[in-house]
């Protein structure tokens, strides 16, 4: 049990004391630093704020101490109740609302939930804002509304129809292709918002769908994160009903995995890497994805004549680098897509729409499209050190050990050999050595990680 604050939001399991666990109390004080800092560097009277939540069983509670809480300070709030990541990030420039609250704690468990925070923009804020935020909730600076200044509440459940259009109406989905290839699809939306807005998405698409836990309890029947060993139930019942693919979303719908038609996983890492060379293949372009992502994207991208880069770990850098780098696409390798031509965030409705566009257009099935793709596989590991040893310096140490390689040092160590990677980062929060590898077998990218450990270990002294 705990409470995690971050630069992004924070995020906590529900109950327990205050200030160790999301409790009400953090809840209002982390709403109320939002609202303060908002007030802080606007230059308007009145404040608007879109807050939105997945289906989470503490969704509720929280969502009625966050809105009150901003009305408190005297700010409006357009409440979109029930909904998306990716819908509140396109109603707030929609709504010319200063900001956003998403209530969400992604693909964690249902014990947990969160507040995630955006800008005008309807994006995540960068790192000097929320340190910003962070320090007013520290100091409890806060001054509040007098009565007849209060906030009003405007509720409006129109979103995720809005967004479903936006996508169907954007340049590269192909509707009339996609009901011309009549797909059957089956879909896990592990009881979440996804379970209402994945299935509308594709029926106006004109795909049968089979929805498998698409009811909006919160009460999540698996580990919400769309890893393999969570997804059997789905992967099975793709077989069963002879569907075409199986679409997986985790509560807040902005990952997004596939299952092939024989129930095998399409992969989170090839998510990104097959909805990048549709589009590329359309408008040709650079892409970025984060530094512990797959190579498959790189590979895609040179195929089309573009240029790949890769940013630090985590949503908004990725955002940043593909602003700078003018990206047609981009995202994470956990299935993140982002695709600027629509807004700049992880969208799985937006991901959805374009893969299915883009198996029409193949006319292949789903494993036959993940075969035409490099095979590359990961390993991720661990080492645990002692506080004593210095972290930094055994990073530094490997990034000499390997000069001679292409070395990226923007988020811990990445080493690009000619036929894999390894990428090693340091916890913010403990003396723990992350190690990722990707080469062209497991076995090659177990043995490479290996390696690293072994060095690693040496340099350490352990």
């Amino acid at each position: 049990m705990t409470l995690i604050k971050s630069i992004s939001g924070i995020r906590g399991t529900i109950g327990g004391t205050v200030g160790d666990n999301l409790t009400p109390v953090d809840a209002v004080k982390f709403a109320s630093a939002y609202g303060t800092w908002l007030k802080k560097y606007s230059q308007k009277d009145k404040l608007i704020v879109v807050v939105g939540r997945d289906a989470r069983i503490s969704g509720a509670m929280i969502h009625n101490l966050v809105v009150n809480t901003l009305i408190g300070l005297g700010i409006d709030v357009i409440d979109l109740g029930l909904s998306t990541t990716p819908t509140v990030e396109i109603a707030v420039p929609l709504e010319l609302a200063d900001g956003g609250i998403i209530l969400t704690a992604s693909h964690n468990p249902k014990q947990w939930n969160a507040l995630k925070l955006l800008n005008e923009k309807g994006e995540f804020l960068n790192g000097a804002e929320g340190a910003k935020i962070l320090e007013i909730a520290e100091n409890e600076d806060f001054l509040f509304a007098e009565v007849d200044d209060l906030g009003e509440i405007t509720s409006n459940d129109a979103f995720m129809d809005i967004h479903i259009d936006e996508v169907l109406n954007m340049e590269l989905v192909d509707v009339e292709a996609v009901k011309a290839a009549k797909f059957k699809v089956v879909v896990d939306a592990v009881n979440s918002s996804g379970g209402i807005i994945i299935p509308k998405l594709l029926e106006l698409m004109g795909v049968e769908v089979v929805k498998l836990y698409c009811d909006p309890t919160g009460h999540f029947p698996h580990n919400p994160e769309p890893l393999k060993e969570h997804l059997t139930d789905i992967s099975e019942l793709v077989v069963k009903e002879k569907a075409d693919l199986g679409i997986v979303v985790d509560p807040d719908v902005d990952r997004l995995a596939f299952i092939c038609e024989d129930g095998e996983m399409f992969g989170e890492e090839y998510t990104l890497v097959a909805v990048a060379d549709y589009v590329l293949g359309k408008t040709p372009g650079n892409t970025v994805s984060n530094m512990s992502s797959s190579r498959a994207l790189r590979d895609v991208t040179v195929k089309h004549g573009g240029t790949y880069e890769a940013s630090a770990v985590g949503e908004v850098n990725v955002v940043e680098l593909m602003k700078k780098n003018n990206a047609i696409i981009g995202g994470e390798g956990n299935g993140g897509i982002i695709y600027p031509a629509s807004h700049y965030g992880r969208d799985s409705i937006v991901g959805a729409a374009l893969f299915l566009t883009h198996l029409a257009h193949k006319k292949m099935k789903v494993s036959e499209l993940r075969a035409s793709y490099p095979e590359y596989y990961m390993s991720k590991n661990k080492i645990e050190l002692t506080p004593q040893i210095d972290v930094d310096a055994i990073l530094e140490a490997m990034t000499e050990k390997y000069k001679m390689e292409e070395i990226t040092t923007i988020d811990g160590v990445k080493i690009d050999f000619a036929e894999n990677w390894v990428h090693l980062r340091k916890s913010n929060t403990e003396p723990i050595i992350r190690i990722y590898t990707e080469a062209a077998s497991q076995e090659k990218a177990d043995d490479l990680a290996l390696r690293i450990i072994d060095e690693i270990k040496a340099v350490a002294g352990i």
